[in-house]
């Protein structure tokens, strides 16, 4: 484990870390575009359900950011990231060993979900790490420079695996590098929370407007004077 000032040192090599997680992240969004004929052919997907490979990971990545932010702050910020980032690795494994049109669609919802888990987490951990001013401004900027580019390298990349090593390889790319990021996460980034008295789910709120982002979870902290930014209230740089 590391702690902040062992952190604060290595703050340049986390920042390559999160700055590959969330690459992969926005990859995913795309790089299956290339592959959809061949998973149509292979699945048995129909002309309408095949789309659903693509938008069941958007819309659950979507739809579950504010829940990531909110874990984030309350739970732990590594620890989020890290949880993320495995079950982001899981679900491309699954993906790539499924053997029918629902088990990849499913597989893809729960590749949203871990990535909207873990992308505010990393995002939080980037704007908490580095010090206001020129330094977290440039920090956000290769943020932002690396996951852009993960849209327009997702179609690159998926062209190359579908041709040369199978379909499957669109999402089993994913599984070294997220376990690889959640093993080295310890050694590089310190645990961090809000800076909050008293956090708590508000449980009716998320299940009194079913029109909101997939599940609208609140967390209602006690006034501070000073804090560091909240997970659920930062940008997301690769939109």
């Amino acid at each position: 484990m590391t702690d902040a000032a062992a952190a604060r040192d290595k703050r340049w090599i986390a920042l390559i870390l999160l700055c590959s997680a969330q690459f992969v992240v926005v990859l995913d969004a795309s790089i299956v575009n290339v592959a959809l004929p061949t998973i149509g052919e292979a699945l048995k997907f129909t002309e309408s359900s095949l789309p659903w490979v693509v938008n069941a990971y958007v819309l659950t990545f979507g739809g579950f950011l504010l829940l990531g932010g909110r874990l984030a702050d309350l739970l732990g910020r590594r620890r989020v990231f890290m949880f993320g980032l495995v079950l982001f690795a899981l679900a491309s494994l699954a993906g790539g060993l499924a053997g029918s049109s629902g088990q990849l669609i499913a597989a893809r919802a729960v590749q949203g979900l871990g990535a909207a888990i873990l992308s505010p987490a990393a995002l939080s951990i980037v704007a908490t790490t580095f010090k206001d001013g020129a330094e977290r401004n440039k920090a956000l900027g290769i943020w932002g420079a690396v996951a852009g580019s993960g849209g327009a390298a997702g179609v690159l990349l998926g062209g190359v695996l579908t041709e040369y090593l199978g379909w499957e390889w669109v999402l089993w790319v994913n599984v070294p590098i997220g376990i690889a990021a959640a093993a080295l996460a310890p050694s590089l980034i310190a645990e961090s929370h809000a800076e909050q008295e008293e956090r708590h789910f508000d449980v009716a709120e998320a299940t009194a407007k079913p029109t909101s982002p997939a599940m609208k979870v609140t967390l209602r902290p006690s006034r501070s004077a000073s804090r560091p930014p909240s997970s659920s209230r930062l940008p997301n740089a690769s939109a």
